[in-house]
């Protein structure tokens, strides 16, 4: 973040919202009914910067939910998908060090741009780099009609959707681990609180010094829970002088995990990510067939990135389902 044309500030804010929403309502006339998601993180700015966004896509007529307090950046392409939405934005750096921030577009799908849209919407931006009248009035946005908040509505469903029965309540209400949960001083807590309690677990004992949102991150110098061990050391303390067996570390937005498990031997075995991604796969494959055995293994799939493991392929092969490749990147499996 600074001043200038190659950092984040809000006029750079304020040309990207307006070169997005102006190539939105090119290529899908109903966003001017459907309307665009906003949320954002608890960054230096990150809160201005999605109101200036919010006020750049009313003023181009398009209807805007803004999640009104931070929120994990899953919440923006959920309320896409739940409301219809024609876009999502999500005003975050995510794990990058604390000068920075970052806007992340997911379109109508639910997932990140990919081609022809990136490049659409940069030629959009390049086009439209005047500020328009009032788009820097954000109390202006901010009593407009089409502004609502939804985030009630959406924390519902979610979490809703978090207690289904692709978790085993009666397991969780009966497990003896004791968790400790790091939100890396970014905005899971809350979050993670609630999820606790949706999925049946005890509570959770939190690392205190990273629980409170502090966009200084005061103990991290890189505040990536996949860094391992260095990002980790609060975590390892806390845990050990709370018995904790399992840790859960967020990222600051709340989209990556990192675990955690404390070995026989008193040392901590910090999970790759793609150890996690093959007991995730496991899990979904073993709880589908307990839940919804009648669905053949041909009809099931599932979904990796060219530098993960084969680990899932290897499972599909046992199993009879699909294993699927995708180019680097979430916006792409999804």
């Amino acid at each position: 973040m600074g001043a200038g044309y190659a950092l984040m500030n809000d006029l750079v804010i304020i040309q990207t919202s307006q070169g997005f929403s102006k190539y939105l309502g090119k290529v899908n006339p109903e966003s001017k009914t459907k309307g665009v998601v906003i949320g954002h993180d608890s960054r230096h700015n990150s809160h201005r910067f999605a109101r200036l966004a919010a006020a750049a896509f009313l003023n181009n007529g398009i209807p805007v939910y803004l999640l009104g307090k931070i929120v994990p950046t899953p919440f923006v392409p959920f309320t896409v998908l739940q409301y219809g939405a024609a876009a999502g934005v999500m005003v975050t750096a995510s794990h990058n060090p604390k000068d920075d921030n970052g806007y992340k577009v997911y379109w109508e799908n639910g997932a990140q741009i990919i081609p022809p849209h990136d490049s659409g919407i940069q030629k959009s931006i390049e086009e439209n780099l005047s500020p328009w009248e009032d788009a820097w009035d954000v109390e202006k946005a901010l009593a407009d009609p089409r502004l609502t908040d939804p985030l009630d509505d959406i924390s519902n469903k979610y979490f809703s959707k978090l207690g289904s029965s692709m978790l085993n309540k009666e397991k969780n209400q009966s497990s003896p681990l004791t968790f400790t949960v790091t939100a890396m001083h970014g905005v899971s807590h809350d979050y993670m609180v609630e999820a606790f309690k949706v999925c049946g677990f005890k509570p959770f004992v939190p690392v205190k010094e990273q629980m409170i949102p502090d966009p200084e991150f005061p103990t991290v110098k890189f505040p990536n829970p996949e860094e391992g061990k260095s990002a980790l050391d609060l975590s390892f303390k806390t845990a050990n002088e709370n018995g904790s067996s399992v840790i859960l570390a967020n990222d600051p937005d709340a989209d990556r995990l990192a675990v955690a498990e404390k070995l026989p031997s008193g040392q901590w075995k910090v999970f790759t990510g793609n150890e996690e991604g093959g007991l995730l796969g496991w899990w979904a494959w073993y709880r589908s067939r307990q839940l919804t055995p009648n669905i053949p293994p041909s009809d099931c799939y599932m979904i990796a990135s060219t530098v993960s493991s084969k680990i899932l392929r290897a499972i599909a092969n046992k199993e009879g389902f699909h294993f699927v490749e995708t180019l680097t990147g979430f916006k792409w499996m999804g």
